[in-house]
């Protein structure tokens, strides 16, 4: 009875263990089950995600003037989708007041680009891969968070206008710039440029150039160089002198120079036949000089006369002219003086 019992309680213990086997084998079997099935219905979120925002960016694609423009305005976009390359073909990207916080790298898969907009945002890097874009012309990325423009940008050759306006901390800007030989336009105000760039005043084709609100303290000497230029704003900066070669600029029509350190004025400025409006207001200039008063005009006649502007120019070196010849005198009256004493 005694190997019975045995038996019989042997062949319980084994059938008991097959059973919990078999149920672990069933439970890991439908966690596994589970598990694909989760990940399934991950995926299909995803997809789904996907295929809304690529709904709602192809929204923001419109023909205007026969380019094809992405427009996004005020919505928030701090990341640009990678699903956005399906649309390579848009040749205009106008992205204004979205947060948006990095140019995407798979920006060189645009080659159609002619404009990149992505002004008033808080971009803070301008990506190497922005020199492929070869067919490029304006790149706008003014009031960012840009401290760094990468030599790479040289390679977008056919770029005409670039704003850089309100970045703040950039100071600098890379010697491969020169490069841009088709750049017309220049936006560099509201920076933290101490020195105009030696590369800028190299650029062979630069028309319009803004350095209003930095903190330059001087202008080269070779600013001539720049003889395609015919606007230049300076205003708001720390220059308590011209260099006497500003007035070989002969392309030069427009110059605002207000609110800066200046003592005086060249003499020289003075032959600059070409130049129809320049500001002086807010400088701590060593004459008063006042514009006599005009002769009665037309009524339909506007005075448009600017106070510190070219005909406030001419006047001051004019009386700075005379008064530089009547100290001379007084010191040659003194000298024949010291001299008949002398004697």
């Amino acid at each position: 009875m005694v190997g019975v019992v045995a038996c019989s309680s042997m062949s319980s213990i084994k059938a008991l263990w097959e059973t919990r086997i078999k149920r672990g084998r069933e439970e890991e079997e439908q966690r596994r089950t589970t598990s694909r099935g989760g990940t399934t219905g991950r995926l299909s979120v995803r997809v789904w995600e996907d295929r809304a925002v690529l709904a709602r960016l192809k929204e923001k694609l419109q023909m205007e003037d026969g380019r094809l423009v992405l427009r996004i305005e005020q919505e928030e976009w701090k990341i640009l989708p990678g699903c956005l390359i399906q649309f390579i073909q848009a040749q205009e990207w106008q992205i204004h007041r979205t947060g948006l916080l990095k140019i995407p790298h798979f920006i060189s898969s645009f080659q159609n680009l002619l404009v990149l907009d992505l002004s008033r945002n808080a971009v803070a890097e301008v990506p190497k891969q922005i020199g492929t874009l070869t067919r490029l012309r304006e790149l706008l990325l003014s009031y960012n968070r840009i401290q760094f423009v990468p030599e790479e940008l040289s390679g977008c050759e056919s770029l005409e206008r670039l704003e850089l306006a309100m970045n703040r901390n950039l100071n600098e800007l890379p010697d491969q710039l020169r490069n841009l030989t088709r750049l017309q336009h220049l936006d560099l105000s509201m920076n933290d440029f101490s020195l105009l760039p030696d590369c800028v005043v190299a650029m062979p084709g630069l028309q319009w150039l803004d350095m209003g609100g930095n903190r330059l303290q001087l202008l080269p000497d070779d600013i001539h160089r720049m003889e395609k230029l015919h606007t230049l704003w300076l205003q708001r900066n720390e220059l308590e002198k011209l260099p006497v070669n500003i007035s070989r600029m002969a392309s030069l029509d427009t110059l605002v120079l207000s609110s800066n350190r200046l003592r005086d004025i060249p003499s020289l400025m003075e032959d600059m036949t070409n130049l129809r409006f320049v500001n002086f207001r807010d400088n701590p200039l060593t004459m008063d000089v006042t514009l006599p008063p005009r002769k009665k005009v037309a009524e339909d006649d506007e005075d448009d006369r600017e106070m510190f502007g070219r005909e406030f120019m001419q006047m001051y070196i004019q009386e700075a002219r005379k008064r530089s010849y009547a100290v001379l005198n007084m010191h040659c009256v003194n000298q024949i003086d010291e001299d008949s004493a002398d004697k």
